[in-house]
């Protein structure tokens, strides 16, 4: 742990979309928290540009992650990389650095549980779940806590309206995807992932497509879940359906059980390739009226979520909105600045991260149960 106020020396994991559009530009916007000191992905192009463009000097570019974790002259570590964070993770922790890490935290629960073991070291870890730090989500559950909490919750609904990335990343303007990667390497990488969803699901193809949209997408909401009404408590339904028969990979997805306090919940994730805008509501429904949150893409920094109070004023309707442009991927750094720099517990640490995999688990073996798919691996017990 540094002392509070202190510049954090900070090394990233992998430059992709997410590192490109969102936590490089802010990380350096916030150079009053860090310091970009180290680089690594697979693409030396990508490292050339990138480290010109945030001043990491040569010597400090890295295309193999573990090398650069080894390497020193850090003081924390943001994993961005594609596939899984478990073993990157876990190799940051043993060198004592704190993690703030992508989702998905791992495909297994083996491998958050070695995040915490013996070995582990003392270091802190933080998922980055964003949207558990966005303005209109604070103020969703100060409005809550005012109403009873979770116990005043009758039902919970979330609908994503989930466009395609050529949408939602048109304004970007990013470049082609790199042509330099090592082959071998890369598929080095994938065989490594196709491995670990194997032991956390098995082999059905339906079945593990499910899984990837819940621990790399609908995750956000569980984690809303868990902020607001605690982690479901059942997976009652599960359904998969696809757009078209000529459609995309990727099926929509619908899911619906218990919460932990006798409330319903309801996620509706709509795989729309051509819908015009990313949106996304969770609407959380009370005796008295509701709590909306509206979600714009999350490549859109500084764009407002949208919440609205819905409540009985005298004989009839009481609406209250509240919008912030304080971005909720800044409020993440600067909260992860707080975990490193003086102990603050984040939203989101292993145990947490380790329940949503639970949660998918779950609603992958109900899939199993309802369709018929042979579930295995861990979901599978």
């Amino acid at each position: 742990m540094t002392e509070p106020g202190k510049r954090i020396r900070i090394a990233v994991a992998g430059l992709g979309v997410i590192a490109r559009t969102v936590h490089l530009p802010l990380l350096q916007r916030r150079a009053d928290l860090f310091d970009i000191v180290a680089l690594s992905d697979l693409s030396p192009a990508r490292l050339a540009e990138l480290g010109a463009r945030y001043g990491v000097e040569p010597a400090r570019r890295h295309t193999d992650a573990a090398a650069m974790l080894s390497s020193g002259g850090c003081d924390a570590v943001l994993l961005a990389t594609s596939g899984s964070h478990g073993g990157l993770a876990a190799t940051a922790l043993r060198h004592g650095l704190p993690v703030l890490c992508e989702k998905p935290l791992a495909y297994t629960l083996a491998e958050t549980g070695r995040l915490t073991g013996p070995d582990a070291g003392t270091a802190p870890l933080m998922v980055g779940y964003m949207k558990q730090y966005d303005p209109a989500v604070a103020e969703a559950a100060r409005l809550l806590k005012e109403i009873g909490g979770a116990a005043a919750v009758h039902a919970v609904e979330v609908t994503v309206l989930h466009a395609g990335g050529d949408q939602q990343l048109a304004f970007a303007n990013l470049p082609p995807a790199p042509r330099d990667l090592p082959a071998e390497q890369a598929a080095r990488l994938r065989a490594a992932d196709e491995r670990l969803l194997d032991a956390a699901v098995g082999g059905d193809a339906g079945a593990r497509t499910l899984y990837q949209i819940l621990i790399n997408s609908i995750s956000h909401d569980l984690s809303l879940l868990r902020l607001f009404t605690g982690a479901p408590a059942t997976v009652d339904h599960v359904a998969t359906w696809p757009l078209a028969p000529d459609g995309p990979p990727e099926p929509s997805v619908e899911i619906s059980g218990r919460l932990p306090a006798g409330g319903r919940y309801g996620i509706r994730w709509l795989n729309l390739p051509d819908c015009p805008a990313y949106r996304e509501t969770v609407t959380l429904h009370h005796a008295r009226g509701a709590l909306e949150l509206v979600f714009p893409s999350p490549y859109l920094l500084n764009a407002p979520t949208t919440l609205t109070a819905v409540d009985r004023h005298g004989g009839g309707e009481r609406r209250a909105v509240f919008r912030s442009v304080t971005e909720a991927f800044e409020q993440e750094l600067v909260a992860f600045h707080a975990m490193v720099t003086a102990g603050v517990r984040p939203l989101t640490g292993v145990a947490e991260g380790a329940a949503d995999l639970r949660t998918s688990q779950q609603v992958v073996r109900r899939y199993g149960e309802l369709t018929g798919a042979a579930i295995g691996g861990e979901a599978a017990s």
